[in-house]
This record gives structure tokens, sequence and C-alpha cells, in this order.
């Protein structure tokens, strides 16, 4: 790649996504929108922001920074909203949580707590569920490339149902539950060639990328014929997942008359299909920019959808399974970092942005580099008068994408050891985590009732080393 001079970048880096409106009134910036905010947020008289009963500046002390803090009542209640509006439609239904967005013993707990099954897809995850109390029965084992170690164990703690991705696998799964004189109840992930409108890294039903088996060409049905085929497996239905962050559920409709129609073509060959599962892909609301839509609305939409299609083919309507895991853990986290260095960069054009560092970024927050996510954050500690400054919070780590939130307004008046909170930071942060420039993972807090307990502990420098033979 040729070099050339350095110079103002503000037409392509100010508003690759759209820089939010700057604020006409200063106090703005401190409101805390209900749809992005966890339900137990809000400002004390003082201008400090509470989470569920305990000051941020209380959870800062005691945890240190950055923090993911969770609103467990909040990720109950999603839970328990997701399973009674599924249950409310009059169909036979089942709601599992998807473990990757964020799995902790404590977590697995409340979602079985809420009646909430839980996927898993890895030996870490499931042994996380299993040791949490959470019965082999109500967990679903996904992933595109499950060892035999992996597999043996679910097979040893009886999990409910394997959702399989490949022929290989199908060989193995049978192979290892002969070998354990058990019959495995499997899903065939079916890749439907539906593109959802999403990032194309979390867009998961278009034919060219590594999970499922195609429908297109075929395979899915082989698939489907090895599995009802062998003795030691149980074939119990189909799988589906078009992607992430889906806020219509017009695309859910094209993949479920596709999953539909399969089914109607297995059934004129003697093979039955008693459950179908959707998948996950709920989307929330990140910034005032989205708008999700309502459980109860969605869960009559897809179960709508799906008595048409069987309906119209002639099929006696399945159990229907979804996966929501952002959908209800995301909303309940929120991140909070103490503010280190500020610093502004004249852009051109008479455009200054102010860089705002922080004790944490891209290691406890991937998903604005891999994503391009954006997220809401605000002054935490204290409200603030000032006029808006045009920021880029950006974390501590040696790379020029490690940014936290792209563009924000925060006040002109912030200073060093300011508390800054990001929203809806409880799905695929803290579970994506790395200990990039060797840094150690944040802590994961609960909070209810003003009671704050650790989740996960933060890691620590002899943590990290421990792992190191030569210390």
């Amino acid at each position: 790649m040729p070099a050339h001079p350095a110079g103002p970048r503000h037409e392509d880096v100010i508003d690759p996504h759209g820089v939010p409106a700057r604020p006409g009134d200063p106090a703005v910036m401190s409101d805390l929108d209900p749809a992005i905010w966890p339900a137990g947020a809000r400002r004390l008289p003082d201008g400090e922001m509470e989470i569920a009963g305990s000051r941020v500046t209380a959870i800062a002390a005691e945890a240190l920074t950055p923090v993911v803090v969770l609103d467990e009542r909040q990720v109950r209640r999603a839970a328990r909203d997701y399973a009674a509006a599924y249950a409310a439609t009059g169909a036979q239904t089942r709601v599992y949580y998807a473990g990757k967005a964020f799995l902790a013993t404590a977590v697995a707990r409340w979602l079985d707590a809420e009646g909430v099954g839980i996927d898993v897809c890895s030996a870490g995850e499931l042994e996380t569920a299993v040791r949490a109390g959470v019965p082999g029965g109500q967990l679903l084992f996904h992933g595109n490339n499950k060892s035999e170690a992996e597999i043996a164990r679910a097979l040893e703690v009886g999990v409910g149902r394997f959702v399989v991705d490949s022929f290989a696998e199908i060989a193995r799964i049978a192979m290892l539950a002969d070998e354990a004189g058990v019959v495995a109840d499997c899903l065939v992930r079916v890749t439907v060639g539906v593109e959802a409108h999403t990032h194309e890294f979390i867009a998961t039903a278009h034919e060219d990328q590594k999970f499922g088996l195609a429908l297109a060409d075929g395979v899915a049905a082989e698939a489907v014929r090895r599995v009802a085929a062998l003795p030691s497996l149980r074939l119990r239905g189909l799988h589906s997942h078009i992607g992430s962050q889906i806020f219509d559920p017009a695309g859910f409709e094209v993949a479920t008359r596709r999953l539909v129609g399969f089914a109607a073509d297995l059934a004129a060959e003697g093979i039955a299909v008693e459950e179908v599962n959707l998948g996950g892909g709920m989307g929330i609301a990140y910034t005032a920019a989205d708008d999700p839509l309502d459980v109860a609305d969605m869960a009559d939409a897809l179960v709508e959808i799906v008595r048409r299609e069987c309906d119209q083919a002639g099929l006696v309507l399945p159990t229907l399974c979804v996966e929501p895991g952002r959908a209800i853990i995301g909303p309940a986290g929120v991140t909070l970092y103490t503010v280190g260095t500020i610093k502004s960069v004249d852009l051109g054009h008479g455009v200054t942005r102010t860089f705002v560092s922080v004790d944490g970024g891209m290691s406890d927050n991937i998903r604005t580099a891999l994503y391009d996510a954006d997220y809401t954050v605000t002054l935490a500690n204290r409200t603030s008068g000032a006029e808006p400054m045009l920021s880029r919070v950006v974390g501590k780590h040696c790379e020029s994408g490690d940014i936290v939130v792209r563009d924000c307004w925060l006040p002109a008046d912030l200073a060093p050891g300011d508390l800054l909170a990001v929203a809806a930071t409880g799905a695929y942060c803290r579970s994506m985590a790395s200990n990039y420039n060797q840094v150690p993972r944040p802590a994961v807090m609960a909070v209810a009732d003003g009671h704050l307990t650790t989740v996960l502990r933060r890691e620590t420098l002899d943590d990290l080393l421990a792992l190191d033979p030569g210390v």
C-alpha cells in the first residue's frame, strides 16, 4: 500500500454512522432513556446514577473499574417475559437462553429458576450450566465442531438436544451415544438461504458461512435421513438461525416458510418433525435509533407465521423453540469506566473531537471494533450543566481501533476520575473479553435492592501469570 501524507480525515472519520445530534439542552446528556438503560437505573437528587439501589461510586469503589453491573431483577423479568409471552400464544413452545451472550453460574441459576432452558456451545458453557445445577434435559448443545470429549460429557449429563451441524458430527454423536448405551435427541441445523439485514458477521442463514446444512442443494435432507436411520440418534426436529439484532419478524417468515416446506417434504418420506427451532437474534436498543419489537408482539408474530405455514402445508403444529440471549441479558448490563486522560484534536473545517480515554476498552468490549456497534454513554457520578463536546470514548489498549463509543456528546467539564456508564453491555462484552496487552478481565457484579454480589470476580495479575510456567 503506498504511503501518503497524513492530514485531517473528518470526511471519513467523523460520520461513518451519523453523529448523534448535538443536545440543545446540556441537561439532556444526563437523561436515562428507559428503552436503553436498565429499569433499576436512575439519577439520585445529587445527580449520581444508581443501579438497582446501589450508587455507581460505591460499586466502583468495591469492584474497581471497569466493571460490568447486572440488574438481576431485570434479567429475571426478561426471562419470565419471554417464557410467558410464548406460553400465551397457546402453542407448545420452549425458550432457551443463548449462553454465549454471557454465562456464569449465578446467571444460569436465575434463568433455571425462571423456567428458561439454556443453549451451550462449548465444554466451558456446558460445565458452567451443569455446575450451576441446571438439569441436563434443560440444555441444548450447539456448535459446528463439537469434540468427542464435549459430546461424551454432554451425553453423560443427559443434554436434552444436540443441534447437529455436519455429516461428521452425526457419525460422531451416533458412535459415542451407542458406546454409552443411550439415544441422543437431535435437531438438524438447516441453512435456509435467508439474509438477515444485520452485520455480515452476525448474519448466519445464508449459504456461504460455516454454520448449518444447506437446504438448497439437498445436504440438509440427507443429514435428516442419516439421523433418522441411526438407532442411537432420535430426530426431534429442525433448527434455523438467521442472524442477530433483528427488529422485524419478516426474515423469520421467509425462513419459516422454507423450514415448514422442508418438513412437509420429509413427512412425505415418513419422517416426522416434532420441533421447529427458529434460533434467536431478537434485537435490543443500544441507542435511541433502535426500535426493537415488543416480546409479546414478536412471540405472537412468530407463532402465527408457523401456524399459518403448517396449516397450508397440512402439518400438525410442531413445538416452537426460540433462543434469545442478548434480548434477555443485554439491556440489564451497564459497564462503568473511570476517565483517565482527555485530549482534543483539531480535525479541520472547524471541527474538534475530544478523545476520552478510559481504563478498559476493546479487552472488555470488542463489539465496537468488530461490528461497528454503537452505544449510549453518560457521565455517571454527577450531572453537569457544561456545554456538550463531541467525544470519542476510547480504551487503553495499543490499537487505534480501540473504541468503546465512537461518537457521543459529553459535558465539556469532564475530568480525569469521573465515571462513565455505557448502557446495554450485558451481552457479548464480558463473554468476548480478552487479556490483550495482558490486561485483566473485569468483574461482573449483580445488583438487586441495593445489595451487590459478585457474579465473576475481577482477574488479577497473579491470575494471568499463573498460566505462565516461566514465572
